[in-house]
């Protein structure tokens, strides 16, 4: 039996959770998500607490039993208070914008990148950097990774897209012959 999956999630104020068979629906003030879980486990609900149970002893089910209550967890968490991830643009002319539900990049590619930003994010962009924020944690870090795709950043001089905070390890680059 898995210690998270043990666990009872604690739902606040303002979260509506509704069970019905092994789909749940989670609605709050950032939102409302609907997820299907897989058979073998019950979600039970009482005074206030979620708890995730096995039915089947098999392998799969205590494989999926931390799994079903993390989710449920980070439903619970998105609806209530949401997530927000924070990209970094470095390099010379290197530039973001939000245009409408599209957010338009110039990365140093002879054409502007324009990505559709998904409903359920939204975006902001203040100098070099990009605030994505959202209800669906798995959805938002989604979009964050196909962002910081378009232009990773290199070892040599550090340019390109980033996440808030991350170290990139930098190369010498080539020295002089003697």
């Amino acid at each position: 039996m898995s210690r998270v999956g043990r666990k009872p999630i604690s739902i606040p104020k303002g979260v509506d959770v509704k069970v019905s068979g092994s789909t749940v629906a989670v609605k709050g003030p950032k939102g409302e998500l609907t997820r299907e879980f897989r058979d073998g486990l019950v979600i039970k609900l009482e005074n206030g607490l979620a708890t995730v149970e096995q039915t089947d002893s098999g392998k799969m089910a205590g494989a999926l039993h931390g799994l079903t209550r993390a989710l449920l967890q980070n439903m619970v968490e998105g609806v209530s208070q949401g997530f927000t991830k924070s990209l970094e643009i470095h390099g010379t002319g290197y530039r973001a914008a939000v245009q409408g539900q599209k957010l338009v990049l110039n990365l140093g590619h002879s054409h502007p990148i324009e990505y559709p930003i998904p409903k359920g994010i939204t975006a902001a962009v203040d100098q070099n950097r990009i605030v994505l924020s959202g209800a669906d944690k798995e959805l938002l870090g989604q979009v964050s990774a196909e962002i910081r795709r378009f232009r990773p950043p290199e070892p040599y001089k550090g340019k390109g897209v980033r996440y808030l905070n991350e170290h990139v390890r930098r190369k010498a680059g080539k020295s002089a012959g003697a």
